[in-house]
């Protein structure tokens, strides 16, 4: 007997009556029959399909404890995170949906990987509770590859193995992003044939799709559903027109906008280039209309922040009560074709390939609720065509299907009657797709290598596949102080490698986020940085996927080429300016960029945001208060004025919430206190996920014996533990000593553990050992040179243990799989972290 009836619930969890295919749906999970591919027409709630497996797993049905939901790229608004915070805040309120809350035990995790607010961890720092999370393409699919954006070598293990096991991904408009799609497919088939842990389920939605195939669609009785039809018929009629000039459509579609002017209405303008958008823009703006800019190029920050915006709110579902009266226009790239729940009353736009013009249909009566909505769009002459073009082909496909519904409706019913085989050949050509393999795989899980390693090529074309000639490689760009106020330091003696070194640990301690960063292709970005107004020996940091970062300059860069800058991100200082007001590379703009690297904040237990990062100076009297509750994670030196002797200098500290990966607690914890912590937080995790008893039992083992290196002298000199040498501890809460960490406690504590479980058997014996080496991103597959050693143990013991992590790596992969293994090591530190951050008892000075 369920534990809830599945209609009375979704109506309570979501507001709505269940649409047919949402019940349809629920039974295909009672069945254990999750569909591969999803046919659902727009403006039907897609996103609910959250819901739909929220209610499945309460029930207990067998589905994947987390459910990850992915977006095209080109998003602005993180809706589906909204939803289900909607969710969320119904099962806390609805008496209802009590049983709901008491199997849930605590809130439902929700995260989202991008934005302004990206990353609460709320997913990854509890495995065993179930979890929503929320991302882009390239959020999403570069942590499966073991390679995640803004993600330090330490947690990169730890979001492959959370993302891929135990979950179920839903791939949202699916047919915009065919190469990831097929990478899901390959990563799915990968770890079936590998037999992983606990392989992810892999669900395609979309509304245009590119291949046949067994599917589920709405069902007949969706058809017969009042509101269905209201949808799915929403009237909207095209309204085709040539182009008088073809090479600069932009004045042509202004002026079709501005006929609309005094309507009142929300008005839309799709065009393909963002130089026509600025222009359209412009143009609106000049008759005193109020227009806004939506693009791909925007910084995170910028594009986060618009949905604040009065205009963009006319253009919601619910627009808020400051919304813009009067006629409003929004100009678009296709950065506003997908991801994003808004409707207009118009559309002007120039003509795309089919999949394209079908989201921007879709972007018009929504919801069917007006009589009388337009969509004009403007096309080429056969004189203007460009035969050599790729796209020019399915463009003139499209134009041809779409001349049989000229002066005609366009709703999602009327475009999904048209032949399917032509709307198919009227898709964009997708690109190359590259073909994944086990060696790839393999290369991309080698977390703890961080330099160049040959047959580990960069994710991104793994992603979206090869670039083309409408689709060309991108560059990120960001904005850091860190960039001129650490260049190599003259006060000591580094090389460009050490510091590059350095540079690539700064920004492991401080991770760059997706509201610092813009995207545009990589020709663009070259060409604005040659024409930047900062001087040639402005420091330019450039970071690869794999973390890795080259120290350069201006200079440097723009004597090269714009291939140089594929897949990077490149890191200038605020001064070199280059960020105009709406969050777009611009290098008419001299005044110096902001840099809002510690913008990052989180909503806490009563939905405040609340600042998740600081780099403070101590210069600063409100030092202490700014960073009240943060832990220290880096502390940087400056020496005095030469010319003061008196000068003390001072220091660069930065600080963030949270625990992962952090260096100290807030207050000194005993040793002893932490590794009874760690047991406990491990104890609690494994109770819910049904492990094998031999797995629970190495689990359990490795808890105990994890921090034994910590022992050591020379890591309590780390942790400045030098008053009381009687004390152990585990974390200083403090900054620490001033000496680096070369020494690994974890290799360490290998040394001690091969004595103690030496009655083990040897596969239980190699998983524990491992996740012991591992619960600190090392022994993927290795520990680098001159950390395996121990000042307590010979040095030959240490070699002897040194070579056998990479062995033991390997055969532990064969037998639990790329993401299965890294799952296993995640749930250990996912307990390390949760003790940390919460320690059950702090060590006072002068305690015994």
């Amino acid at each position: 007997m369920p534990l809830l009836e599945f209609d009375t619930a979704f109506k309570v969890l979501t507001g709505n009556e269940p649409f047919p295919w949402q019940r349809a749906l629920y039974k295909r999970f009672e069945s254990n029959d999750i569909p591969a591919s999803c046919n659902l027409p727009t403006g039907l709630g897609k996103t609910s399909v959250i819901a739909v497996w929220l209610i499945a797993f309460a029930n207990g049905l067998n589905v994947p404890r987390r459910l990850v939901y992915v977006v095209n790229r080109r998003t602005v608004v993180d809706q589906t995170t909204d939803e289900v915070e909607k969710y969320r805040r119904t099962i806390e309120e609805k008496a209802e949906l009590s049983e709901l809350k008491l199997f849930l035990g605590e809130a439902l995790r929700i995260s989202t990987l991008r934005g302004q607010f990206a990353d609460n961890r709320e997913w990854s720092a509890d495995p065993s509770r179930p979890a929503v999370i929320c991302g882009t393409v390239d959020m999403i699919g570069s942590r499966l590859l073991f390679s995640g954006y803004g993600v330090g070598f330490k947690s990169k293990p730890l979001h492959a193995g959370f993302l891929g096991q135990d979950a179920l991904l839903v791939h949202d408009e699916a047919h915009l992003e065919p190469a990831f799609q097929e990478l899901l497919v390959a990563i799915e088939k990968e770890q079936n044939r590998c037999q992983d842990f606990k392989p992810f389920r892999v669900m395609e939605l979309t509304a245009t799709r590119r291949s046949a195939g067994s599917v589920f669609e709405l069902t007949p009785k969706d058809h017969e559903n009042e509101t269905v039809r209201e949808r799915i018929q929403a009237s909207k009629k095209l309204f085709l027109h040539a182009l008088a000039d073809a090479k600069k459509p932009q004045a042509e579609l202004a002026r079709k906008a501005l006929e609309f002017q005094s309507s009142g209405c929300a008005v839309l303008v799709f065009v393909y280039s963002v130089e026509a958008v600025l222009e359209i823009a412009k143009e609106i703006e000049k008759k005193g209309c109020k227009a806004i800019t939506l693009t791909g190029t925007m910084r995170g920050k910028e594009r986060d922040e618009l949905v604040n915006d009065p205009t963009f709110g006319r253009f919601l579902p619910k627009p808020p009560e400051n919304a813009t009266a009067g006629t409003v226009y929004l100009v678009c790239t296709s950065a506003g074709e997908v991801g994003v729940n808004i409707s207009a009353d118009y559309l002007v736009c120039d003509l795309s390939t089919f999949e394209s013009m079908a989201q921007r249909f879709g972007r018009v009566n929504r919801f069917g609720k007006f009589p009388e909505c337009e969509i004009h769009c403007f096309y080429p002459q056969e004189k203007d065509w460009d035969e050599k073009h790729p796209l020019t082909s399915p463009r003139q496909k499209t134009l041809a299907l779409f001349r049989l519904l000229d002066g005609k409706c366009v709703s999602p019913q009327a475009l999904g009657e048209l032949p399917a085989a032509d709307r198919v050949a009227a898709f964009a050509p997708p690109p190359t797709i590259l073909p994944t393999s086990d060696i790839l795989f393999d290369a991309w899980a080698l977390t703890t290598i961080r330099d160049k390693l040959p047959g580990r090529p960069p994710v991104e074309p793994y992603l979206h596949g090869l670039p083309t000639d409408w689709q060309p490689p991108e560059t990120q760009v960001a904005w850091r102080e860190e960039v001129s106020k650490l260049q190599v330091k003259p006060w000591i003696e580094w090389t460009p490698k050490e510091f590059e070194k350095y540079a690539s640990e700064l920004l492991d301690d401080y991770p760059l986020k997706p509201h610092e960063l813009l995207k545009d292709n990589a020709r663009r970005v070259f060409d604005r940085l040659k024409k930047l107004k900062a001087d040639s020996e402005t420091a330019v940091w450039l970071q690869s996927d794999d973390g890795a970062v080259e120290v350069t300059t201006l200079g440097k860069i723009v004597q090269g080429d714009s291939d140089d800058l594929n897949y990077l991100a490149v890191i200038l200082p605020p001064e070199a300016g280059g960020l105009n007001a709406q969050g777009m590379l611009d290098d008419k703009v001299s005044s110096p960029a902001s840099d809002v690297a510690d913008e990052f904040y989180l909503k806490d237990s009563e939905g405040i945001f609340v600042r998740q990062r600081k780099r403070l100076w101590d210069t600063n009297p409100e030092n202490d208060e700014d960073a009240k509750d943060m832990h220290s994670i880096r502390s940087i030196d400056f020496p005095g004025s030469e010319s003061d002797e008196d000068s003390n200098g001072s220091s660069w500290n930065w600080y963030k919430l949270g625990n992962e990966g952090d260096k100290s607690a807030k207050l000194p914890v005993e040793w002893s206190v932490h590794v009874g912590d760690v047991e406990r937080e491990l104890e609690r995790i494994v109770s819910q996920l049904a492990l094998p008893i031999e797995i629970e039992a190495a689990l359990k083992t490795a808890a105990k014996y994890h921090d034994h290196g910590k022992r050591r002298k020379i890591f309590q000199t780390v942790l400045n533990n030098r008053r009381y040498p009687e004390v152990i501890l585990a974390k200083s809460g403090q900054r620490g000593g001033r000496i680096a960490e070369v020494y690994r406690h974890e290799f360490g504590s290998l040394l001690d553990i091969r004595k103690e479980v030496s009655q083990w058997a040897d596969e239980s014996h190699a998983l524990l050992l491992h996740l012991i080496a591992a619960h600190h991103g090392r022994a993927r597959p290795h520990f680098p040179a001159d950390e395996a050693f121990d000042p307590e143990y010979p040095q030959t013991d240490a070699e002897e243990l040194a070579a056998q992590v990479p062995r033991r790596f390997a055969k532990l992969q064969r037998k639990y799989g790329r993401w299965g293994l890294a799952y296993l090591e995640s749930l250990l530190r996912a307990a390390d972290w949760a003790a940390s951050g919460n320690p059950s008892k702090y060590w006072k000075e002068g305690e015994q």
